[in-house]
């Protein structure tokens, strides 16, 4: 087989279909839309939520809830067992985790959460911590700062 023996299937390809091209086309004068109405005009049919002109129901239904976007705070989060695999290092920052490939990103900040036990006192250094993480660093011996 060479490339020029391939063809598409038969009748897989159709030409498009040339409305308002004059009667000898088959599809002139109302262009395959009828005669008048609100189909045939410009701008034609009502979008998808028209309901025959009672209220729609996006409108019937109450909003709910906000959006705090602008104010949102992201955090990258760790648990400290994972901190805990971090053996010879006393103390721990969003850099150091950041060169030991322990989160990938900061976001808006890290959080430490309280999955896990660390059994050495250290020292670590976050944007926020979990009440569970801030009991666990305590009773470990170590020190949790806020930056």
């Amino acid at each position: 087989m060479k490339i020029q023996d391939l063809a598409p299937a038969i009748g897989s390809k159709h030409k498009p279909k040339r409305v308002g091209r004059g009667m000898g086309s088959g599809h002139g004068k109302t262009s395959t839309k009828g005669h008048k109405g609100q189909k045939a005009r410009s701008g034609g049919t009502k979008g998808p939520a028209f309901e025959g002109g009672q209220t729609p129901l996006q409108r019937r239904l109450p909003k709910r809830g906000f959006k705090n976007s602008p104010f949102k705070k992201e955090y990258a989060i760790i648990n400290l067992s994972n901190i805990a695999k971090l053996t010879n290092i006393d103390v721990i920052t969003p850099e150091v985790l950041l060169e030991n490939r322990v989160i990938k990103d900061m976001k808006d900040g890290l959080k430490v959460l309280g999955i896990g036990e660390i059994t050495r006192s250290m020292t670590i250094k976050a944007h926020a911590f979990s009440a569970s993480a801030l009991l666990k660093i305590n009773a470990a011996g170590g020190k949790s700062e806020v930056l």
